[in-house]
């Protein structure tokens, strides 16, 4: 985390969002280039979702670029995009989690790879550290 916000929530939170995005995105590469048997249906699914991660993450640097451009003057419709965006962001993390949890289940040569289980886990985690830090940034104020 960078720390040029001071105690602002809007940098805060998109700084947390930007790392994480792309973070998330860095690891449908993971699974892919780690599972290179992995399911057709699976490596076009993570390719959905390295595009779905790279968009969100271009929004967040967009949105951090323009809190950065208000001088700290952050208006009410600013701030309420910013929490849309935020939840957005949540949310597909939580729908990622979901996804990896099924590949664990349903794909099988994840199921018989145990450095791919052990990996999928850490991905998880992590998706779940950012959401927890979000949450607490968001409820901070």
């Amino acid at each position: 985390m960078q720390y040029y916000y001071g105690n602002q929530m809007p940098l805060r939170v998109l700084d947390e969002a930007e790392f994480w995005k792309h973070q998330e995105e860095e690891h449908t590469i993971v699974i892919r280039e780690l599972v290179r048997n992995l399911e057709q249906k699976y490596m076009e699914a993570l390719q959905e979702w390295e595009k779905a991660f790279s968009e969100a993450h271009h929004r967040v640097i967009r949105y951090i670029e323009t809190v950065n451009r208000s001088n700290g003057q952050v208006s009410q419709a600013l701030y309420q995009d910013i929490l849309q965006l935020t939840q957005f962001c949540l949310q597909q993390s939580e729908q990622f989690i979901r996804f990896c949890r099924t590949l664990m289940e349903a794909s099988e040569p994840i199921s018989t790879n145990p450095t791919a289980k052990v990996v999928l886990n850490h991905i998880i985690v992590e998706s779940e550290y950012f959401i927890g830090v979000a949450q607490t940034i968001l409820y901070q104020q």
